[in-house]
C-alpha cells in the first residue's frame, strides 16, 4: 500500500478525537476535519473543516482524495458509521479506522453492555464486508483498554480523586488492567497509518501501561507528598448497584459496571494484551509507569 498522507477525521473535537487530531498534525499528515452542518464544536485553527450532511452521497464527495479516514465519534454518532464506510469505499479511501477505542471485539462485557456492543459490531462487520469485496479498501480497529489518564481525572468512582487527595480501593486493589493514555491513543492511530500493510483488516492492541489500583495510589502519594484518605469498597457492591440502576432505568449504572469489570478480582478481563502480545512496538508506543500516569493526571488538573 502506498504511503498515507491525507487523513479525514470524524469526531475531532471529542475526548479522544482531540488528542488524535493533534497527533496526526504533529506527525505531518494533512488533516481535514469532517463534521455535521449543525455542529457547534470548535476546532484547532489552521485545520480545514468541512461541514456536511452525513449521507453517502454527500460524504463520498467530501472524502474523495483522502487516503484515510479516522472515525472517533461519540455514542450518538455510531449509527452513522455505515454511511461513512460506504462513502469512504466509494471515494477510493485506502484505510478506514473504525470507531472502537475500547476493549475490542473479544471482550467479555457484562450483559448490560450488549446492545451498545452490537451497534458497534454492525460497523465493524460492514468494514470487513467492504474490504473483502474491494481489496483496495482496508480497515483497522484500535483497542486501547482503559483510557487511563482521562478516566482517572474525570471519574472519581474509578478510584482516585486527585483534587481531594482521596481514593476508593476496591477489594484488595491488586487486580491488574491495561490502559492507554490520551497521548498513547493519538500515537496508536499515527502508528496504524505509518504501517498500513502490517495493520490492515484487523484490530490492533494498544497499551501504555499494565498496573493496578495499589500501584497508582502509591504513585499519587509520592507525587503529592501526602498520605491520601483511603476508603475501602468492593466490586460486588458496584455490580449490585449498577444492575439495580440499570433495571430501574436510573443513570450512573454504566460507570459502576465499567469499574466493576476493571477491578473485579481474579477476572483479568481488562488486560487487552501482554506487552509481548500487543502491537505497541509496531505502533511505536511508549511504555509508561504509574508515576508517568499520575504526572499526566495532576498536570491536567492544574492546567
Amino acid at each position: 500500500m502506498s504511503a498515507i498522507k491525507k487523513v479525514a477525521i470524524f469526531g475531532a473535537a471529542g475526548n479522544f478525537g482531540t488528542p488524535i487530531t493533534a497527533a496526526l498534525v504533529k506527525a505531518g499528515l494533512e488533516v481535514t476535519i469532517i463534521t455535521r452542518v449543525e455542529s457547534a464544536s470548535t476546532f484547532p485553527p489552521g485545520i480545514p473543516v468541512i461541514r456536511t450532511e452525513y449521507t453517502v452521497e454527500k460524504l463520498t464527495g467530501v472524502l474523495t482524495g483522502q487516503d484515510a479516514v479516522v472515525c472517533v465519534v461519540g455514542p450518538a454518532g455510531i449509527s452513522t458509521q455505515v454511511a461513512m464506510l460506504d462513502a469512504a469505499e466509494a471515494a477510493g479511501v485506502k484505510r478506514f479506522i473504525v470507531d472502537d477505542f475500547g476493549w475490542g471485539p473479544g471482550f467479555r462485557s457484562e450483559p448490560e453492555f450488549q446492545p451498545s456492543g452490537i451497534q458497534r459490531r454492525v460497523a465493524w462487520d460492514h468494514a470487513k464486508k467492504l474490504s473483502e469485496a474491494n481489496p483496495q479498501f482496508t480497515w483497522t480497529g484500535v483497542s486501547i483498554g482503559n483510557s487511563i489518564d482521562w478516566a482517572i481525572k474525570r471519574f472519581p468512582l474509578m478510584g482516585f480523586d486527585a483534587e481531594q487527595l482521596s481514593a476508593i480501593i476496591y477489594d484488595d486493589g491488586t487486580e491488574e488492567f491495561t490502559g492507554t493514555t490520551l497521548d498513547g491513543i493519538g500515537q496508536a492511530v499515527v502508528g496504524v497509518l505509518k504501517h498500513p500493510n502490517e495493520t490492515k483488516n484487523r484490530f490492533v492492541k494498544a497499551r501504555s501501561i499494565q498496573t493496578c489500583q495499589n500501584q497508582l495510589l502509591d504513585a499519587f502519594q509520592r507525587a503529592t507528598g501526602q498520605a491520601w484518605q483511603v476508603q475501602r469498597s468492593s466490586t460486588k457492591e458496584l455490580l449490585e448497584s449498577g444492575r439495580k440502576k440499570h433495571q430501574a432505568g436510573i443513570g450512573g449504572w454504566v460507570l459502576e459496571l465499567v469499574a466493576y469489570q476493571l477491578y473485579a478480582p481474579g477476572e483479568a478481563r481488562c488486560i487487552v494484551a501482554s506487552r509481548e502480545d500487543s502491537d505497541v512496538e509496531l505502533l511505536e508506543m511508549t511504555e509508561e509507569t504509574p508515576d508517568d500516569i499520575v504526572k499526566k493526571v495532576l498536570s491536567s488538573i492544574t492546567n
